[in-house]
């Protein structure tokens, strides 16, 4: 199966990417929970090599990013038991390996050199200087678009735009006759969709979820700026139905051609600039996100991890395949097979070292949205949270499921903006109190 075609598959499915074929019936079975992302798409199409070195069969189980996240939080506050590996992110792996949810990675082999990743990505998935996910791949958020349709609209784009450009340009390549939206924006309900994307978009017109006090900022100027500036531009310029266009869907639309920008992961540079799956391939320029000129970006900070659930049946297994799947020695293999610029991004500092990575059109503004991103010190006011696209406290992630669906509402015409800002303080400043930080 194509990468394309796999990446828009059914919403879930389960794949076994190695089997007895390569492994006895007494053979171990490592379980691994992953998101329907193309690099860990790709990955699968490798893993029966580690199959063939270790004896060590692995069965996917792959999943929506939305479905991916309830399905595992379910699964180890629960104890279930159902996986061996599950594919996490930033936000989870801090709070789970605080509580003992997780195998801490502090035994990584010497080969592995744990000290080559990237200092931004250890440091997003370590408690207390202990390190309980490794990356498969890091990102931030950057601007990619069509150098042609920016030619044709007699714009130029800066390395470090504004909204405000963005917004013009925007207008000016979308063409509704030949089915050209100026922009594709994520505005999918789920707070690691567009719950992410209006976040950090938020960030950078000096909006903020909390005050110091934990007391919900959604009543303000700043945010409906946000809402009101997104909707605008979405509804004069976005494809229709926005509202439930998610990572996937946009990444689909710029491949087809369907978008002049589309503002979102870095790690989605491989595939617009792809000629086996997109048919602009050799049409697309990169910058920063955009910006308000406060100070601060509207980009994010990301991995996808892979991290243990403490009570597996197979921690030195799934440890072989963690060291395998995020190591120099995978990036050399895809590298061989599929050419340098389609390697998992972001994780490693020595591939942001390696000549030939250098080359690669868009290694460099990746690493630069990278490093512009801080989470110690993500919005122009002060807060008493660390993350960028969210706020690192368990609570979160309920709460901001249920106000970007608020939000989803209002791209989908269904409330006004301040309908949804009203009810997203209000859901924001009941949970906050319940679970005693007010």
């Amino acid at each position: 199966m194509k990468l394309k075609s796999a990446l828009f598959a059914a919403s879930a499915m389960v794949s076994v990417a190695a089997t007895a074929a390569f492994a006895d019936s007494h053979s171990p079975t490592l379980t691994i929970a992953t998101v329907n992302n193309g690099d860990m798409i790709r990955m699968q199409g490798y893993t029966d090599q580690f199959t063939e070195e270790t004896g060590i069969a692995v069965e996917w189980v792959t999943l929506e990013e939305n479905v991916l996240r309830q399905r595992v939080t379910t699964d180890i506050t629960t104890n279930g038991g159902q996986f061996d590996i599950m594919t996490i992110g930033m936000y989870e792996t801090p709070i789970w390996g605080a509580n003992g949810w997780l195998v801490p990675l502090d035994d990584l082999s010497e080969e592995y050199d744990v000290d080559d990743i990237l200092p931004a990505m250890a440091g997003g998935l370590s408690h207390d200087g202990t390190l309980y996910a490794a990356p498969f791949y890091g990102e931030s958020s950057m601007i990619m678009y069509r150098t042609d349709l920016m030619e044709a609209a007699g714009l130029e784009m800066p390395d470090a735009p504004t909204w405000e450009f963005i917004a013009e340009a925007a207008a000016a390549m979308t063409d509704r006759d030949n089915d050209i939206n100026g922009i594709c924006l994520r505005g999918k309900a789920g707070w690691g969709e567009g719950g992410a994307f209006i976040t950090a978009m938020s960030n950078s017109f000096g909006a903020r979820w909390f005050d110091e006090d934990w007391n919900a900022q959604f009543d303000t100027e700043a945010w409906a700026n946000t809402l009101n500036f997104y909707k605008n531009m979405m509804d004069a310029s976005g494809p229709a139905g926005y509202a439930t266009n998610g990572f996937n869907e946009n990444l689909s639309l710029f491949q087809q051609g369907k978008c002049g920008m589309w503002i979102d992961a870095t790690v989605a540079a491989s595939f617009v600039t792809n000629p086996n799956d997109s048919e602009v391939a050799d049409k697309v320029g990169f910058a920063l996100a955009p910006d308000t000129g406060l100070g601060k970006r509207s980009n994010w900070l990301w991995a996808w991890a892979l991290g243990i659930p403490a009570g597996t049946q197979q921690e030195a297994e799934a440890k072989q395949f963690i060291e395998w799947a995020t190591s120099k020695d995978y990036i050399e293999l895809v590298a061989a097979n599929e050419g340098w610029a389609n390697v998992p991004p972001g994780a490693r500092t020595s591939l942001y070292e390696n000549p030939e990575y250098q080359a690669v059109p868009f290694a460099q503004m990746t690493l630069d949205s990278i490093l512009s991103a801080d989470p110690n010190n993500p919005t122009v006011d002060p807060v008493p949270y660390v993350g960028v696209q969210f706020a690192a406290i368990p609570e979160f992630a309920g709460i901001a499921s249920e106000v970007s669906q608020e939000f989803s509402a209002v791209y989908a015409g269904q409330q006004t903006v301040e309908e949804a800002l009203e009810k997203a303080q209000a859901i924001t400043n009941d949970a906050m109190e319940a679970a005693g930080y007010r």
